[in-house]
């Protein structure tokens, strides 16, 4: 399915609310789920993406969901019928890059008994999605730098030169800009592959949609496990809802899927666990590998801003959305309340029940 010449004038326009509508069964389709702002204009933007063959950037937390959005973009674009190629950076070895890549030809080595396509040849006229580039090596930097320039690339011991029609989307998990800024990956590279950015909520900041997210995972394992009378009881909503899910989309799919099946009643009570909370206390966690290189006044800023956006957040949840009341409790003036709210692109709609 893609989108109808009727439809690009309205996508010309831009209506986030029309595009989301439109596209919403399809969506669904594909396992993306979501009703808040945030999600619609995340989700209204890839569609207006896939409509072009422009390089695009994902980035966003790990469990976000960066490769099913790359999977979206390319079955609602024109590529739909070609393949679609997705590729961890981190499974390319750095000696065998141009390989990996672009393949042989027979003899182009000592174990070369036969020709091999590359993941570019295998993504010829759809997508090669390249996930986690960030680990890319600055050797593998070089070489997709060099293809990216213009499309073309020699398999290993061919005379023949190839020109590929293929789309790029790479995701990551931690600023690349940052990284760029560092000297750790290229400017050059950053430039070629962020012509189209999208960034894709946490979790938290997705208001209700974690909750229709739990009741689609509860469904998904019902039809698996054929145990269709079991269900999410009143009170584990309200704690899935209070968790902060520090592993996203992800995390809260495994955490139900372990529920489910240590359920021995119809009502599914999910509860904390000690081992959750010894875990969240002694372990590491990924979304603090921003503050990796950073001096402890920057650390320290990025720490005091996540815990303002998930203090707004449960605040909110308290009071069913309501801004005022939230502002009262929290003991802030209701101006400088909304201005956080604003700030972190929080979606108090959402909140209301």
């Amino acid at each position: 399915m893609n989108i109808s010449s009727g439809t690009n004038k309205a996508i010309k326009k831009y209506n986030k609310n029309y595009l989301f509508e439109h596209y919403k069964n399809l969506l669904l389709q594909m396992n993306i789920i979501g009703e808040s702002d945030v999600f619609k204009s995340v989700m209204s933007k890839a569609i207006k993406i896939s409509q072009c063959d422009a390089p695009v950037m994902i980035d966003g937390e790990t469990g976000t969901g960066k490769e099913i959005v790359a999977r979206a973009i390319h079955y609602i674009g024109d590529r739909l019928s070609q393949p679609f190629i997705a590729v961890n950076c981190g499974a390319l070895p750095d000696n065998l890059m141009e390989n990996e890549l672009f393949g042989h030809d027979v003899g182009a080595y000592t174990d070369a008994k036969k020709s091999q396509q590359g993941i570019v040849g295998q993504a010829e006229g759809g997508t090669l999605f390249l996930d986690e580039i960030e680990v890319l090596t600055p050797k593998a930097q070089i070489t997709l730098l060099r293809f990216l320039q213009d499309y073309k690339y020699r398999p290993l011991g061919s005379t023949r030169q190839y020109t590929s029609n293929v789309r790029i989307i790479t995701a990551s998990n931690i600023s690349l800009e940052k990284l760029v800024e560092e000297g750790e990956f290229r400017q050059d590279l950053y430039y070629r592959i962020n012509i189209m950015n999208i960034t894709l909520p946490p979790l938290r900041n997705r208001g209700k949609d974690v909750c229709l997210l739990a009741e689609y995972f509860v469904d998904k394992f019902r039809q698996q496990y054929n145990e269709h009378e079991k269900y999410l009881s009143a009170e584990s909503l309200n704690y899935i809802r209070r968790n902060s899910w520090p592993g996203n989309v992800r995390e809260l799919e495994n955490f139900l899927h372990r529920e489910f099946l240590f359920s021995e009643d119809d009502s599914i009570e999910c509860r904390p666990t000690m081992t959750d909370q010894e875990r969240r206390k002694k372990t590491f966690d990924r979304r603090n590998d921003v503050l990796l290189g950073k001096k402890m006044t920057e650390a320290k800023q990025t720490l005091i801003e996540e815990f303002e956006r998930q203090y707004i957040s449960s605040m909110l949840i308290e009071t069913k959305g309501n801004v005022t009341e939230a502002a009262r409790k929290s003991g802030k003036e209701r101006r400088t309340f909304t201005r956080l709210i604003e700030k972190y692109g929080i979606d108090t709609l959402s909140y209301r029940e």
